[in-house]
């Protein structure tokens, strides 16, 4: 079998994959918590991502009733920043992407190299929860704690360190930080000295598929392993779902609703034979995990983790809020809600934006608030869709993905507000997938990227509604309407926090 353990923003999974039967043997999920010790703050503790990882992998070898792994892959949330200190522990907690501290910095960042120019190297703007920006924040706020790190690592490259004790990242990771240079793929040298910080704290960045090192004995005991497996690099979370969605070359886009919302475009920067990429200060442009294909993301920061909030606040499950959501109409009686619970990337690319039911009655209720929160998703999703075909091309198949397309009303919902065919992935598991196929890849299972790709599978075509496109319409006018409308009260009540 070939494992692939993806750490996300919720919880971490571990998918055991049959390369021969091209099935998931099994699987396991274990949740952790977001800290907040401040309203703009979001925390993970790197001892709960790796506790959390075994339980899940010993739980998954336990339903799989095997522990023949060849190999392992793995995958993970964005951007987030983990200190090491010179025994190779983490400092404190780990700064993740829903971060929003460094929302000064990062306009800072802008001025000092200009839009165009920082764009050009990375490929994007900075943005408050970025590598680069909790780093410039933490040298003006922290910089003692900075100053006695000796390494710093994003989420999943922490894991790998507990499976091999080999510190690393890889080359998809790398370039969403903000600080790596996307078209020679290394680390920025011009970025790390304008930030005043040795070279020496930012790890090799390897080819995702490579190896990086093999179980430990100790790791292999926590985990019920055997010693001497293979790891390899691993990569993002978001190419590693397309990898297993088939998304490697132009011509398809996938939409993705988990904890954020991606819009996922492969590209090949190609100008008569020779590297050009284009870019949008609105989107982000970054190396995928197949070699010599980079890719546009829009990004939106809290899609599923909106309606999570309404069930953690309700003490409810999923289950629940999509069918009372599905008994509600269209437009949710007139309301309206704004998914900026952690600020907002695409488009709007402001950490003080803020989250808002607008249209709110006495005759609203928990189904309302939970289908609203669904509609305003799409809507978001469908600015990140448009601007992103807009860079890149158009496509002629969209993938959805992501936990909230397990939702059939939220699915459904989606196709009418886009006015597209959604094609559903039939991988339940497509980011732990694709970190068990990077491994597979690493391990010799599979000759190259377009043969681990094809063991992609899709499933029924959700058509959208003509009538409620029409109607939602006018509705995303309306949501269109609201941030430029509440932008300055959205500041002026992010100082008061």
């Amino acid at each position: 079998m070939l494992l692939g353990i993806d750490l996300g923003t919720s919880s971490v999974k571990a998918v055991l994959f049959d390369p021969d039967s091209v099935q998931i043997v099994a699987s396991a999920a274990h949740e952790y918590p977001i800290y907040h010790p401040m309203p703009d703050r979001a925390e993970q503790n790197p001892d709960d991502w790796w506790n959390a990882t075994v339980n899940a992998v010993r739980q998954a070898i336990t339903r799989a009733g095997r522990s023949d792994v060849q190999a392992i892959g793995l995958c993970g949330q964005m951007h987030g920043v983990t200190l090491l200190n010179a025994k190779k522990k983490p400092i404190g907690n780990s700064i993740i992407w829903a971060d929003q501290r460094s929302a000064a910095e990062t306009r800072q960042l802008i001025e000092r190299f200009g839009a165009e120019n920082y764009t050009q190297i990375t490929g994007t703007l900075p943005a408050a929860g970025f590598m680069v920006s909790t780093l410039a924040w933490m040298q003006k706020h922290d910089r003692k704690t900075l100053e006695s790190a000796r390494c710093v690592l994003l989420p999943k490259d922490v894991i790998r360190l507990m499976l091999t004790g080999e510190v690393a990242t890889d080359i998809s990771d790398a370039s969403a930080t903000g600080m790596f240079d996307v078209l020679v793929k290394t680390w920025s040298a011009e970025i790390i000295h304008e930030l005043d910080l040795p070279r020496s704290l930012f790890p090799p960045a390897l080819e995702s598929a490579a190896v990086a090192g093999s179980l430990t004995a100790k790791a292999a005991a926590a985990l019920g392993l055997k010693t001497g497996i293979p790891v390899v690099a691993g990569c993002a979370d978001q190419p590693a779902q397309a990898l297993a969605n088939g998304l490697i070359a132009p011509g398809r886009a996938s939409i993705t609703i988990g904890s954020g919302g991606q819009v996922f475009t492969p590209v090949l920067p190609l100008v008569n034979g020779s590297i050009s990429l284009k870019t949008d200060s609105r989107l982000h442009v970054f190396n995928h995990a197949v070699p010599g294909v980079w890719y546009i993301l829009g990004a939106i920061l809290s899609a599923g983790l909106s309606l999570r909030w309404l069930r953690d606040l309700f003490k409810t499950d999923y289950a629940t809020l999509s069918a009372e959501a599905a008994s509600v109409p269209a437009g949710a009686n007139g309301l309206i809600f704004l998914p900026y619970l952690s600020g907002e990337r695409t488009p709007h690319m402001d950490a003080h934006a803020r989250g808002g039911f607008i249209g709110l009655t006495a005759i609203h209720g928990r189904g309302h608030l939970a289908r609203a929160i669904m509609e305003g998703v799409a809507f978001a999703m469908h600015e990140a869709l448009d601007i992103s075909l807009g860079l890149g091309g158009q496509v002629d198949r969209v993938i959805t993905a992501g936990g909230g397309a397990e939702s059939d009303v939220w699915r459904h919902i989606l196709a009418d507000v886009l006015n597209v065919p959604l094609q559903k992935s039939l991988l339940t598991e497509s980011t732990g997938i694709g970190a068990a196929l990077l491994a597979g890849i690493g391990a010799g299972v599979y000759k190259n990227a377009e043969s681990a790709a094809a063991t992609a599978a899709y499933g029924e075509i959700t058509e959208p509604d003509a009538n409620l496109h029409a109607y939602y319409v006018n509705l995303y006018r309306e949501y269109q309407s609201l941030y430029p409308r509440l932008k300055d009260n959205f500041h002026r009540l992010a100082e008061l926090e």
